[in-house]
């Protein structure tokens, strides 16, 4: 007997789509018009309770409008969204759902503390996911208005290859959500944060390209559960990230812990729109958080303000005594940044250090542009203050300023200027362990490539400048010690150091065979 494989696979197919139709919601079966003017808000809840009440399964949207208020997930829902269909935020507020009321005091503003106020919300759900070729349109011309997506307490989420566009508020926020995996999502004109996930474990982003005003990606770790909760085990790579303010930033409410997290493989640039980025990469512990085990590699930026922002504060936000958390154990490596204004900046408070930091293989083209009188800048501290780079003004440095630093090792910084500048080139103050080798910065008119100022425990090696350097190092401060320059190439440096009278001369000790001295 012969068999028709035509009709075998016939067969194969119709049972296959059987049991995939058996498991779908459509949302046209429940009433809901997809024509962009009715509102279809109870049509879609109705579909999503059903496919709750009979153990779950895939509501479904098929090309169309839906104009939406708040709706809510369901344990066991999947919202596919179809190519063609778009889910539109009514203009309307009053098809909001209210926010929800919080039993204890919390210092994060509105768009951190709150969930309820947005399009599609779940709180403690599980097994959910947001799926589809299709777009959410947000539907707003400014800040402030309700989130696209918020899940509060959730657990295993995925939402994959969706389209947000025009958000008033945190596209996709996620508050105490757990195993969750964001992959392909494309963010449009957000007018506030891309992706929030705030004190959240085990999440995975990848493969996305947001544009908003206000950050990227910007894990949180506040206090609006009502507990200090660590955000950990977080993997962001092959991004392409847009925004005017900062690309990927641990902060700022900095109560939990940031541990275990890695940012690589994604591109940073400027939007077509306003100002450039504050920063590429921040790392903000203000309000007693211990951020310990990041890894950062393989970026590549255009036109930010400050490239890498480390940044240890005492703000004190939702503590009583405001007591300072820990910065530690980072490495950032194999980074090119092109068009930036202010240095890398990497700053401690007094007796509170940013710790164990690794810079390697770094290439900055700075705009330069400074002046001799920049070169006496005194640095605020700004302990309690709102951490962002820019807010310390003008910096004595156009590469990199770090004070209040103990183990730093940089390995392999190149920094190239577009404009003569005359402020130095790298700055440490109050630093321990500091460990540079083959760095590098034009030093023509700059006071010193490098300048140490109660600098303890130091070694400079395998740097060889291959333009012409005035000064290469410049030592201050009565706790300097223990400097140790060796196996350099100062062929093309006038002056390999200047010490000023509170040094100790033999506390720097150098092992080159041109050593000179002024």
């Amino acid at each position: 007997m012969k068999i028709n494989a035509g009709l075998i696979l016939i067969g194969v197919l119709l049972l296959s789509t059987t049991i995939v139709a058996g498991q779908m919601y459509d949302v046209k079966d429940y009433g809901a018009k997809g024509d962009g003017t009715t509102k279809d808000t109870p049509s879609v809840q109705n579909a999503i309770d059903a496919c709750n009440q009979n153990g779950g399964g895939t509501v479904y949207f098929s090309s169309g409008t839906y104009l939406l208020g708040s709706i809510h997930l369901l344990d066991n829902i999947a919202l596919h969204l179809d190519h063609g269909a778009t889910l539109l935020m009514s203009p309307d507020e009053n098809d909001f759902d209210p926010y929800e009321t919080l039993d204890f005091p919390n210092d994060s503003d509105h768009e951190t503390s709150f969930f309820h106020n947005a399009l599609i919300w779940g709180e403690d759900v599980q097994h959910i996911a947001i799926t589809g070729s299709g777009i959410i349109d947000a539907n707003r011309k400014k800040r402030g208005g309700p989130k696209p997506i918020a899940l509060k307490r959730c657990k295993d989420v995925i939402i994959k290859d969706i389209t947000i566009l025009n958000s008033p508020n945190y596209c996709i926020s996620m508050l105490g959500t757990d195993y969750v995996n964001i992959d392909g999502v494309t963010l449009l004109n957000g007018y506030c944060d891309g992706i929030d996930p705030d004190a959240c474990k085990h999440v995975r982003i990848s493969n996305c390209h947001i544009e908003t005003w206000d950050d990227a990606i910007v894990p949180k770790a506040s206090f609006s559960l009502g507990e200090r909760r660590s955000t950990e085990f977080l993997t962001v790579t092959n991004c392409q990230l847009a925004t005017n303010c900062n690309a990927f930033k641990l902060g700022t409410e900095s109560g939990g812990d940031f541990k275990y997290i890695t940012f690589s493989n994604s591109v940073i640039f400027k939007r077509d729109m306003g100002r450039l980025a504050r920063s590429g990469i921040s790392l903000e512990s203000v309000d007693g958080s211990n951020i310990d085990g990041v890894t950062i590699s393989n970026i590549s930026m255009q036109d930010v303000q400050c490239p890498i922002f480390l940044r240890l504060g005492n703000r004190g936000r939702d503590m009583e005594t405001p007591v300072p958390g820990t910065l530690k154990n980072v490495i950032i490596s194999n980074v090119t940044v092109a068009s930036a204004d202010y240095p890398i900046l990497l700053a401690g408070i007094p007796d509170h250090s940013v710790e164990n930091v690794i810079l390697d293989n770094i290439k900055v083209e700075y705009a330069g542009g400074g002046t001799e009188d920049q070169r006496e800048i005194s640095v605020p501290e700004l302990i309690d203050g709102y951490p962002e780079a820019t807010r310390f003004g003008d910096l004595p440095a156009f590469g990199l300023y770090a004070r209040h630093v103990t183990g730093l090792k940089l390995e392999d910084i190149a920094i190239t200027l577009v404009n003569t500048d005359y402020r130095y080139g790298y700055i440490f103050d109050d630093v321990t362990i500091l460990e540079i080798e083959s760095v590098s910065a034009p030093g023509n008119y700059s006071k010193s490539v490098l300048h140490f100022d109660n600098v303890r425990n130091a070694l400079i090696r395998d740097c060889m400048p291959f333009d012409f350097v005035t000064t290469f190092l410049s030592v201050k401060g009565d706790k300097t010690r223990d400097i140790s320059l060796m196996n350099n190439d100062f062929t093309h440096v006038k002056w390999i150091t200047l010490i000023t009278e509170d040094v100790d001369a033999k506390q720097v000790r150098i092992n080159n065979p041109n050593n000179k001295k002024p």
